[in-house]
């Protein structure tokens, strides 16, 4: 296998370690809801545990979180396969690096969800909670009077706190919706043109 087709395992490899890192890092040197100030009140680290999806999203419970754990499982499975098909397959290098992020991101959060219950001592087996820290308020201010729903509401941009593996899944879903015409191109004449060719950077 080439050299350029293994180093996204590497990339994944170095992602999750350093989520861990990071997450590791914030728990015994901080405590929920402590603020770190790296860019004055713009840009924070925010020690925050989650049940939920990226971004702090939750729902359904415990029973949700079950399911929510157990699904995220599956993806990673799925997610694992669909990389090395593409690796053995040789499809463009882009694609197969925004796809070990995808890989690495749903992997580092699995860690959490899954273990750290039980290492940390407060929950079960499928239970534990995603740690997440970043948080970059950007924009602080209020909707206009005028507008519906939301008028004279406060608003922050952007709001959500994410970690590491959160911002791995994002740009690898990004990478791909920017570039999906050139990671996806087919040949001119399919049948003629070995794909590995076509799709290569």
């Amino acid at each position: 296998m080439k050299a350029a087709y293994t180093r996204p395992f590497l990339l994944a490899l170095l992602v999750i370690i350093a989520d861990q890192v990071i997450k590791t890092w914030v728990h015994f040197h901080m405590v929920p809801e402590q603020e770190i100030h790296l860019f004055g009140d713009h840009g924070m680290l925010r020690y925050t545990e989650n049940n939920g999806m990226a971004f702090g999203m939750e729902f359904g419970g415990s029973w949700g979180k079950l399911f929510l754990t157990l699904f995220r499982i599956g993806a990673v499975i799925a997610i694992g396969y669909g990389l090395l098909f593409l690796v053995k397959h040789k499809y463009n290098r882009g694609l197969i690096r925004s796809v070990a992020l995808i890989f690495a991101g749903a992997m580092g959060n699995i860690i959490d969800s899954t273990f750290y219950g039980i290492i940390y001592h407060y929950a079960p087996l499928f239970h534990g909670q995603v740690i997440d820290m970043f948080y970059f308020p950007l924009l602080h201010g209020h909707f206009p009077t005028w507008l519906p729903i939301w008028g004279g509401e406060e608003f922050i941009f952007f709001r959500p706190i994410f970690n590491l593996a959160d911002a791995a899944i994002s740009t690898g879903v990004v990478m791909i919706l920017l570039n999906q015409r050139r990671y996806f191109k087919q040949p001119a004449q399919e049948g003629n043109t070995p794909h590995s060719e076509v799709v290569e950077e």
